[in-house]
């Protein structure tokens, strides 16, 4: 609709100074005209697509062999893990939940995974490390619908890869004996600041200070993230929007500067312990791929006191359940 106003303001703009006493019909004669050529273009490229498809159809059923690729395929999908479908559908849910709210991945999947009978060990490398590449698919929808504040990124980014790697260092050396020292004290705060989430869902929301210690936050949460297992998301994100920042960029820079921290922690574990269950990773990769563009575009449309509800929800069952565990 835009786009036919303008070209009629133009047509006109274009009539009326050579042509004064022309009816401004001739400007509609000129965007029907438009139209047509573009309708026609529209279908010549349709058709331009479907005879490259038979072609391209025609040689791969001429000089591929399709018996023996199906064998091929069905024998690969008799070795998957049986478990193979789950592992799927908790990289998806995993995925719409934290790039809609800007946390929530390794808390989801984590659950679901756990029902299928693999061990946490598995599940916890298998997670990290394909958090590397749902955080990427996730980074970059965000970064596409313009949810991304490049400040706020910059200011988070370099912090927070430097407490992650140092956190994964910690954890293989010294967190057997220290990791459950520090969980706790992670998971009170956390739920406290899930309890403001829901507070603020159901009142005003008052201006608060400038927050200013975004370097700060960044490096204790890339180091707990990688040293308790998880919290970029519920520590970042949540210490942001309680402190006035609007959920929308939060939710998108957060999730841009996720890609960098995971990798920085998933590089070094892979670098000190090695990385196994493929397939776990795999399925995970697969259904986040699925989900980023689609939880992308719900972080911008939910609306703010349904988004405070769920985050604080969220919040407070990821600190419960730590919590639970260490009890």
């Amino acid at each position: 609709m835009q786009a036919e106003t303008k070209i009629k303001t133009k047509v006109l703009g274009e009539v009326k100074t050579s042509r004064p006493q022309r009816n401004p019909s001739v400007a509609d004669d000129y965007i029907q005209q438009i139209k047509t050529e573009r309708h026609w273009k529209k279908v010549a490229t349709v058709w331009l697509i479907l005879f490259s498809l038979l072609l391209i159809g025609f040689f791969v059923y001429t000089y591929v062999p399709l018996d023996e690729t199906y064998r091929t395929v069905k024998d690969w999908y008799k070795h998957l893990d049986k478990n193979f479908h789950w592992m799927l559908l908790a990289g998806f849910l995993a995925q719409m939940v934290d790039g809609a709210l800007g946390m929530g991945y390794g808390v989801t999947s984590t659950a679901i995974l756990l029902s299928t009978g693999i061990s946490p060990a598995a599940i916890s490398g298998s997670v990290h490390t394909s958090e590397v590449f749902s955080s990427a698919a996730s980074g970059y929808s965000h970064y596409r619908f313009g949810n991304v504040n490049k400040k706020l990124f910059k200011a988070l980014v370099i912090p927070g890869v430097i407490g992650a790697a140092v956190g994964a260092v910690f954890l293989v050396y010294i967190g057997d004996e220290y990791g459950n020292l520090i969980r706790p004290v992670v998971a009170v705060y956390t739920l406290l600041l899930g309890i403001k989430f829901i507070i603020n869902a159901f009142m005003e929301m008052k201006p608060q200070k400038k927050f200013k210690h975004y370097r700060l936050l960044a490096s204790v949460g890339g180091f707990l993230d990688s040293f308790g297992g998880g919290g970029w998301g519920p520590i970042v994100t949540s210490t942001l929007i309680n402190n006035g920042r609007s959920h929308k960029y939060v939710v998108g820079s957060v999730s841009l500067t996720e890609f960098f921290i995971t990798l920085a922690s998933a590089f070094t574990f892979f670098t000190l312990i090695g990385v196994s269950h493929w397939q776990v990773i795999i399925a995970l990769m697969l259904g986040s791929f699925i989900a980023a563009p689609f939880a992308a575009k719900l972080a911008g449309k939910l609306p703010k006191k349904t988004a405070y509800f769920l985050l604080g929800i969220l919040v407070i069952i990821w600190s419960v359940r730590i919590l639970i565990k260490i009890l």
